[in-house]
């Protein structure tokens, strides 16, 4: 092979085997929430509270529509680890799952919202 020729593929090659195994590595809930399983997990766990949009229904519950993702992760984690508190919360979110996790955050983050500035 052309000395050339060599200083070009070896760096693509290279960027292409990191990237397939950068890929395999991410497990699959951090690469895409599954939104069937969340539904379920939001009927039984948070709809009371946030609702199914997300939209609070009770006075002290977050609204969660539309929120970013990883701020819900790293919301739930913290609720769970016991680093961040409340009663309820801290109770529910110790029997989530990393998936759980990653599915709710997937579900709520996925939300529509609109935003209309006041007159």
């Amino acid at each position: 092979m052309h000395p050339s020729r060599t200083k070009i593929l070896l760096p693509s090659l290279l960027v292409a085997v990191l990237s397939a195994a950068l890929s395999a590595a991410l497990p699959a809930p951090a690469r895409a929430g599954d939104l069937a399983a969340a539904r379920a997990k939001v009927q039984i766990l948070c709809q009371n509270c946030h609702g199914m949009d997300g939209v609070a229904l009770i006075p002290g519950a977050a609204n969660l529509s539309g929120q970013q993702k990883e701020y819900l992760v790293a919301q739930l984690r913290a609720f769970r680890a016991g680093s961040r508190q409340e009663a309820q919360m801290s109770v529910v979110a110790k029997a989530l799952t990393d998936a759980d996790i990653e599915n709710l955050a997937s579900w709520y983050a996925a939300v529509k919202v609109s935003v209309e500035m006041p007159q």
